[in-house]
């Protein structure tokens, strides 16, 4: 076919958390440009199924950059090699016909394989969990401007609040960290006034399910921000730092 690619995958395949995995050599014919990585994949897959043998298991819903799910490594990059996409919204017209391509999971403590490239993410629900929230009263709704909030202080907390939970700040970080994750999740609330009441126990309890989870420390490479799909700014780490300071000269 005029136009395709010919490529070599090279795939981690590993059973469950408890088996050991390696690498697979699959070969992907007749792909466009024009498709996403995740559209390549089913294409092989559709292959594999058509041969008898088991398909490549990966995750995926939206496919719009929006869930976070599509979270693989791609030639030793989160997400591949273009800057600012998600998985899905990479596409095949970024590789050459020809190229091999190494595909494996994140390779976190904290982020053990489920199967193949899917890894259980659950361990930033149980961070989310310790400490997303605010006090509200319940009742009518509040007129919109009730509560004053700087148009400055409103961006950044709504560019934080992008982060979609992908993992490829731990996936990108030696020490395997989820702190940008955590600061997004705690800049979106510092930011504004609802999240006050809460501050200083949502920092600490976050921080304490982030370690809990297997989690590394923060290396301070701002390798999380150069390979976050979102672009999440490293600068919401040291408001993190700031508002856990808060907490303990508090004494709360």
């Amino acid at each position: 076919m005029s136009g395709t690619m010919n490529l070599t995958l090279k795939v981690w395949r590993q059973k469950n958390a408890t088996t050991g995995g390696s690498f697979e050599t699959y070969a992907a014919r007749n792909i466009s440009p024009d498709m996403s990585f995740l559209e390549m994949l089913d294409v092989v897959n559709e292959d594999l199924i058509k041969g008898g043998k088991e398909p490549i298991a990966f995750d995926h819903d939206c496919r719009e950059g929006i869930c976070g799910m599509c979270s693989m490594y791609i030639n030793g990059r989160a997400h591949g090699p273009v800057k600012g996409v998600t998985t899905c919204q990479l596409h095949m017209r970024s590789f050459n016909s020809g190229e091999t391509i190494t595909i494996e999971p994140w390779r976190a403590a904290a982020f053990p394989v489920i199967r193949d490239l899917v890894v259980d993410r659950r361990s930033f629900d149980k961070i989310q969990q310790a400490g997303g929230f605010v006090s509200v009263n319940t009742g009518a709704a509040p007129d919109a401007n009730s509560i004053p909030v700087p148009k400055a202080n409103a961006d950044e907390a709504f560019n934080s609040a992008a982060c979609i939970g992908c993992g490829a700040c731990v996936a990108a970080c030696t020490n395997s960290s989820a702190m940008l994750f955590l600061s997004a999740k705690v800049s979106q609330y510092a930011l504004l006034p609802q999240g006050h009441v809460e501050a200083k126990r949502r920092v600490a309890n976050m921080l304490k399910a982030h370690d809990e989870a297997g989690f590394g420390s923060c290396t301070n490479t701002e390798a999380c921000e150069a390979e976050c799909p979102k672009g999440i700014s490293v600068s919401n780490i040291g408001r993190l730092n700031a508002e856990f300071a808060g907490a303990l000269f508090s004494g709360e």
